[in-house]
């Protein structure tokens, strides 16, 4: 198989749902430290993609891995890159945190 067709791809929306749900979702967000400073999602692992020589080999292979960045492009290059050491469980979080500011929760501010 492919990296390509090892990453899904799931809507804010969609993850909230499932976040409310009680269930368990790695959230890892690959921007980089000004950014998070700016705006953050409770829970998700700061994963800056710049350092992810460092990281990418340290996740855990059980359980869902939900990646996100500002519009989700950053992320689904972390994602094809972890796809491609073996994950299979993986989202790609469509638009980013942008686009959860919009629809998963207002109180995150847009940039």
């Amino acid at each position: 198989m492919s990296p390509e067709s090892q990453v899904r791809s799931a809507t804010p929306a969609e993850i909230r749902r499932r976040l409310d749900r009680g269930e368990d979702l790695l959230l890892i967000d690959v921007r980089e430290a000004e950014e998070l400073a700016i705006a953050s999602i409770e829970g998700a692992l700061p994963r800056p993609l710049s350092r992810a020589a460092e990281w990418l080999d340290t996740l855990p292979r059980e359980g869902e891995i939900v990646i996100f960045c500002h519009h989700g492009i950053r992320s689904m290059h972390a994602a094809l890159a972890l796809a491609q050491r073996g994950h299979r469980n993986l989202i790609n979080l469509t638009g980013g945190i942008d686009l959860w500011s919009i629809e998963a929760d207002p109180s995150i501010p847009r940039y």
